[in-house]
Formats: structure tokens, sequence, C-alpha cells
């Protein structure tokens, strides 16, 4: 098996260029596969699955029966971006994170970018995300989002663009921590010559992101997780982030307010936590503030993060800056509060509140994705150019009816990588979440991240739980002169 046959056609491909001829970041892997023996790397790719299925590696398809888990494809070529490629991205993603916090400390307390006239307030408060019982919230160092997974894709010019960013409960960090031990595994010559970034210490820099922030000490802080519990899509996610990290897993009913501190049932009695990263979102967090009727959190919980006595990752309110309408903001926000330009790009949006951009929107609607402002996993969204004449209506009446919840963009042609199918590749479009740690004084990049690939030909949908699978990422620092190596 190899490349000869493989057709990046009109997109932008990762491996190769449009003559045919090979990327350097490429090259040492097409060189390694193009001498595999034949069938070798297929048999690495069904193993590769077996393990992920001894594993537990699952995930829940969309409108699928909720017992329905299936382990999440994964495809044995990794995307491979060259290190100075990605220098740039990754100060990008800090100055970004760095302006979201100091937005939301900002409209959940002073609302200075209001007052200014650079965000309307209407789109503050009717935002999905927004917490009114989050004002005058105040935590640690002003850091809200501590930890984010912004979606990138590369356009047809090899331009790298922000899609959406992920604060609530961003996901998908242990299937790129797991794709590189498979990785490891599977190529090792080739993914030690190449000199790729390492992610394994991903846990150990969450810890200290979240131990700094830590209203104890770090010598005697606790972590938990708080996690819906074992049928969430998830939960293997929080299990192994919680193993990984030598945090608690906990779900509500093992929580307790004392009056003071929140503390963890154990089998030793009590347990005080000092740090909860929740996998849960907002409005489950505690119902003496929230939905009194939800069981997934623990009643306190706010009041006891109010008084310092516990901190909460990501804060309770950031999924206002989740808002894809608040996103097409991103570059003014940046500006305003950095004082800098944005060093990575948006993908060019239109607002449907402006009576102007829903006028373009409707009459190009079959050219265009409209994305609904709050959902995620890929759900709500609509693709012109694949839409049938009855999806089309039945967005142009949503459209009109709720012109507050809908962006526009145009369509990009992501970029594409191959990936194996049967005995031979194709080509697929993906995109990239990296994971970004931020505690105010620090600042760690996962070096790459997620990569998601659109497994059906053609496709641009690569959320897992759309039928979308993943990929290894590498950043590499090839040096200038390879050596040689062996299968």
């Amino acid at each position: 098996m190899d490349f000869s046959d493989y057709q990046p056609n009109h997109f932008f491909d990762e491996f190769f260029s449009s003559d045919q001829s090979q990327r350097p970041v490429a090259s040492l892997l097409i060189e390694m596969i193009n001498q595999l023996p034949e069938g070798d790397l297929k048999r690495r790719q069904e193993a590769s699955e077996i393990s992920m299925r001894n594993m537990g590696i699952t995930f829940q398809l969309y409108k699928s029966d909720p017992k329905d888990h299936r382990t999440i494809p994964f495809d044995i070529v990794p995307r491979l971006i060259a290190g100075s490629e990605w220098d740039p991205i990754e100060r990008g993603l800090e100055q970004r994170i760095r302006a979201i916090n100091m937005f939301l400390q900002d409209v959940y307390n002073e609302k200075q970018i209001i007052a200014d006239g650079v965000i309307p307030e209407e789109l503050i408060v009717t935002s999905k995300g927004y917490r009114s019982e989050c004002v005058g919230l105040h935590p640690p160092n002003g850091v809200w989002a501590h930890v984010t997974g912004t979606d990138l894709i590369r356009n047809h010019d090899g331009t790298f663009y922000v899609l959406e960013d992920n604060l609530c409960v961003p996901s998908g960090v242990s299937y790129a921590l797991i794709n590189r031990q498979l990785m490891k595994r599977n190529f090792p010559e080739v993914f030690h010559q190449s000199r790729v970034r390492q992610i394994i210490d991903y846990p150990d820099q969450f810890n200290r992101i979240l131990n700094e922030l830590s209203p104890t000490a770090e010598s005697s802080s606790t972590t938990a997780i708080l996690t819906p519990g074992m049928h969430n899509a998830a939960y293997f996610e929080h299990a192994f982030l919680a193993q990984q990290m030598g945090a608690l897993l906990v779900e509500g009913r093992d929580l307790t307010y004392d009056g003071k501190y929140i503390c963890a049932r154990t089998v030793d009695g009590l347990k005080r936590i000092d740090v909860i990263y929740r996998r849960i979102d907002d409005t489950f967090l505690d119902p003496e503030v929230f939905n009194e009727k939800s069981v997934l959190g623990c009643g306190g919980l706010m009041r006891a993060y109010r008084e310092g006595h516990i901190m909460i990752a990501n804060a309770p309110g950031t999924g206002v800056a989740d808002d894809k309408v608040i996103y097409a903001y991103m570059p003014e926000i940046v500006r305003y509060y950095t004082g800098e330009e944005a060093l990575l790009k948006n993908v060019p949006t239109r607002l449907c509140w402006r009576p102007d951009d829903l006028k373009y929107t409707l009459e190009n609607l079959s050219e265009l994705v409209v994305k609904p402002a709050s959902e995620c996993g890929g759900y709500g969204i609509l693709i012109g150019p694949q839409a049938s004449s009855s999806e089309l209506d039945q967005f142009r009446t949503q459209l009109v009816k709720n012109p507050r919840n809908y962006i526009s963009q145009p369509t990009l042609n992501f970029s594409r990588v191959p990936v194996l199918q049967q005995d031979h590749f194709e080509g697929r479009h993906v995109d990239l979440r990296p994971f970004i740690l931020y505690s105010g004084s620090n600042c760690h990049v996962m070096p790459g991240g997620l990569t998601r690939v659109a497994l059906k030909p053609g496709s641009l949908v690569v959320n897992s739980s759309q039928g979308g699978g993943t990929k290894d990422t590498w950043i590499t620092d090839l040096p200038s002169r390879l050596e040689s190596f062996s299968c």
C-alpha cells in the first residue's frame, strides 16, 4: 500500500501539494508508509481499534439509543504540522484566552466594554450562556476559563482560522492523549526522528494550573472531577483524566456542603475538596442557585465558591463567550482588552440579528453555513450546499423567527489529510482542537491537540457525535538532515 494513487484534488492537502509533490513535513512518514509490507498498515489499524475497544473508549452517536455507545473511529495516519507553522498559532491562542478571560471578568462586573459601545448589552444578556447569578463574581486571578478547546480550520490557502471557542466543558483531550499512545506504539522510529513535540505532560500541566488557583497550598490541595455519571457520553474522558491527574472522580451525590466547605464522601469519611473541575453544565451545578431540580450538582457549592473556599474550573458563566454571536466580536474583544490586533483570524461571520446580514443570509442560504449561537457538537447546523430544498425552507423560517440565534459563514474548503480506506488512501476534511490551560500568570498550549476527521466523503462535519473520527496530531521539529530509519 502506498500513496501513488492518492489525489489531493483542488483542496489544501496537508501531505501533498497540488502538483503531487510531498510536503516536507510529511515526507519522512510518507516514505516509511510506502516501504511497509503489503497489508501491514491495515493490521496496525485493526490492532489500534482493538486496543481502543479494550480500553472502553466509547461515545454516543447523535439521536441514537442512549445505551448505544461505540468505539470512537481512529485513523492511523497522523496529521503533521511543522513547528514553525505552529508557533504563531500558539501565540495567537495564548492571546485569545487572555482576552476572553478579561472579557468575562468585565461583563460580570464593571461592564466597561458595554459602556464603551463595543458590544451591545442586549447581545450579552440574551445569550443562553449568560448567567445573571454570576454577576459580581471574582474568581481567583480573574480567571474564568482555565481550560479551553478552540477549534481551528485550515482554508484552501493554508491559513488557519478560528472556527469557534469551547469554554464550558471542552471535551476530547483524553482522545488526543490515547491517540498519541497508539501512534508511538505503531510508528516509534518515525515518531522519534520527526521530533514530535510531547503532550504526555498535559495532566501534570493541568494540575499545576489548577493548584495555582486553589484556596489551599499546593501540597495539600485536593482536586475532584465532577461527572454526570457513567451514562454520560464523555464518561470515559472524565474517568481517564481523574486517573491521569490523581484526582477524585465524583458525582453530585458524593458531595456535601458542611456550611463552609464542599466535601466528598469517601470510605475514610468526609474529605474537603479545594478544586472542582466540573464536567456538567452551569445550570446543574447548584440546585440552590440554578436549576432547583438538579441532582447532578451540590447545594451550597456556589456559596462556598463565592466565599473563596473552593475553586471551580471552568467558572460558571463562561458559556457567554461560547456564544457564536459573541465569537464574531472576538477581533474587537482582543483589540479592546490587549491593545493588539488578533493574531488568529476568525472565519468571516455575518450576524443575522443585523437586518442587512439577515437579508444577505436569506438570499444566499444555499451557499452558506448557518449555525445556532449556543449549540455545540455540530447540532443544528445548516450546510447550504448540501441541504435539500425543504431544509433550506425550514431554516429560512427559523432565521426570520429568531435572527438573534444565528450566524452565517461562507462554506470553507477545510484542508484534507489522507485516511486509510481498506486497501488505499482517500482525502478527508479535518479540523483541529488544541487545548489551552490558563491561570492568569501561566499559560500552556497543548502542542497540536485533537484532529477531528469527517469520515464521510465530502462531509465537513467532524464531530464524533455526528459520525466523525480522530487522528493524532504531530507538531514536528524536523532536523535539516534526516537520518535513515527502519520499519
